[in-house]
């Protein structure tokens, strides 16, 4: 299976969670996964999604990875792998108001962690890629920050902004980075970058510190990034090019979060007229009352 995945030249980390994930399925059975049948993976699914009560997009890349070993290892029929990808919610994502990443910044746990949010939030990085770049990513002549196989093995630029630019000067002077723009404070892991675990802790304990209640992550500060280009003016084909999404329907998801193009709807009971209760309004009472 390993050889086929990286044949297909897939990530590192979906290699790692691919392999898990078929790992964990001769487990639950205690057999080798290819003298499992039809109806194991039935039963499998069943299991995820009620004993473990795995979230929807956990559940899809996991039948993912097991269609994977089944038909592309294994080569049965693809119509023979009984798994259906479970119907995911749609629900909106949480986004910080401008005045509430100004609180998270102010409350960072300490000057690393300030120069962690300051870098989400300046340039709309998934936490991975931002535990991936390198000092020689920043492009202060161009006034660009090179995002080296971000998702999907995709090469992209992102805007630096003047403000950030400051922040990673004085930060390099301070800390001197080598390879790694954050390399990893642990003393086991010399030379290598920063968690993500580390990134999600950074953002956690600042929300905690700011009073800030919405359950939020690194992402929250990608999608409120997006968000505040949108109601800045910025158009949406920009914005999906600076994300790195492929197609411009995922990026039309920051218009239903946007205020600004909220606020600029015309409802049409606007243009009724009807009158208000007014200030102490009498209702009639209805005749047998």
């Amino acid at each position: 299976m390993l050889e086929e995945l990286q044949r297909r030249n897939y990530s590192p980390s979906t290699i790692r969670v691919y392999l898990l994930t078929v790992k964990d399925f001769a487990r639950y059975f205690g057999k080798s996964p290819d003298k499992l049948k039809q109806e194991d993976l039935r039963r499998y699914q069943l299991y995820l999604l009620h004993k473990r009560k795995l979230a929807v997009g956990t559940i899809i890349c996991r039948i993912a990875a097991l269609r994977f070993f089944f038909v592309k290892v294994l080569g049965r029929p693809y119509r023979e792998v009984d798994l259906v990808y479970p119907k995911r919610p749609t629900r909106l994502p949480t986004i910080l108001s401008e005045e509430e990443v100004q609180r998270l910044l102010e409350s960072a746990n300490s000057a690393y962690h300030f120069v962690i949010l300051m870098t989400l939030y300046s340039t709309g990085l998934r936490r991975a890629e931002l535990c991936r770049l390198k000092v020689e990513d920043i492009d202060s002549e161009r006034m660009v920050i090179h995002v080296i196989q971000g998702k999907g093995n995709r090469d992209r630029d992102v805007s630096l902004s003047p403000k950030l630019l400051e922040v990673l000067r004085d930060y390099w002077r301070w800390r001197k980075p080598g390879t790694y723009l954050f390399p990893s404070l642990l003393r086991t892991r010399p030379g290598l970058p920063i968690t993500p675990r580390m990134v999600a802790y950074a953002v956690q304990q600042a929300a905690k510190r700011a009073g800030i209640q919405k359950k939020i992550s690194p992402h929250t500060l990608r999608h409120s990034w997006a968000t505040h280009l949108l109601e800045h003016g910025t158009d949406l084909r920009t914005i999906q090019l600076l994300l790195g999404h492929v197609d411009l329907e995922s990026t039309s998801l920051y218009l239903h979060l946007s205020q600004a193009h909220m606020q600029r709807v015309v409802n049409p009971v606007d243009s009724l007229s009807v009158p208000g209760l007014g200030p102490s309004p009498r209702l009639r009472k209805k005749k047998g009352e």
